[in-house]
């Protein structure tokens, strides 16, 4: 995509600023990718399937377009704001981002979150006839194949966005941003949104598979408590206003 094109399209009132920052990525399953600029640049530059395929080199080929044409973006943001990215301290940056992330990968919630990943791997590998059953039971409009296409669309994505809550977290109180809303709360809720997708679809499964009831029940247990102890650690995270998806965030 070219430079100029990329600056129109993020001109077009009917984008939502932000509205990518707290969603779950899953692009085929959203209700807002008509306000999702990331989605219509990855529409418009990967429209040819054979782009699509990431295994294709038209697809990094595009993508490499796409990194040149930010860069380029960037450096001339950082001159119209007088940023001189020469001289910005990296080296102290990535120790300090270091920390950060080491941090963050032993507080409770994230290293229950990657357990609760990998148990879901286990239970995957420990249980291949539940994908074998006949889907012959609907619960609330979801079968067993979408219940499991659920639980596998979060079972990483929420340890992913929970290092990135416990991260911001750090980093605000650093810089003493309590009076606005936190990115921490955002990356908190849409977490806590799949935990609460993943409880549900877990149920579906339960109700297809009843001969691995006891498996399936403490997987949902681990999950609940994770959720309530997100809940403590990020008390405001279930109030944060998404942008297009808690309200509308429509350019006006």
């Amino acid at each position: 995509m070219k430079k100029d094109r990329l600056k129109k399209l993020a001109r077009e009132k009917r984008f939502i600023p932000g509205i990518y920052n707290y969603c779950d990525r899953w692009c085929d399953r959203c209700p807002q990718t008509s306000h999702c600029l990331n989605f219509a640049m990855s529409e418009e530059e990967f429209a040819d399937p054979e782009a699509r395929d990431i295994q294709n080199e038209a697809f990094w080929n595009k993508l490499s377009e796409v990194f040149q044409d930010t860069i380029e973006l960037l450096k001339e943001a950082a001159q119209e704001h007088g940023i001189d990215l020469e001289a910005l301290d990296t080296a102290q940056d990535e120790e300090q981002s270091r920390l950060e992330d080491e941090m963050a990968e032993s507080h409770a919630i994230c290293r229950a979150a990657k357990i609760y990943g990998n148990l879901v791997e286990d239970w995957c590998k420990s249980e291949p006839s539940v994908y074998a059953v006949r889907p012959t039971l609907d619960r609330g409009g979801m079968g067993l194949e979408e219940a499991l296409e659920v639980i596998r669309w979060y079972q990483h994505f929420i340890y992913v966005k929970l290092m990135r809550a416990v991260r911001g977290d750090l980093e605000e109180r650093d810089e003493g941003l309590d009076e606005y809303a936190r990115d921490s709360d955002g990356s908190a809720k849409i977490a806590l949104i799949g935990m609460d997708r993943s409880i549900g679809a877990w149920g579906v499964v339960r109700a297809h598979a009843p001969l691995v009831d006891e498996k399936i029940l403490r997987l949902i247990a681990h999950l609940d408590h994770l959720r309530e102890n997100v809940e403590k650690t990020f008390p405001e995270a279930r109030g944060f206003i998404r942008p297009g998806f808690d309200s509308s965030g429509l350019k006006s």
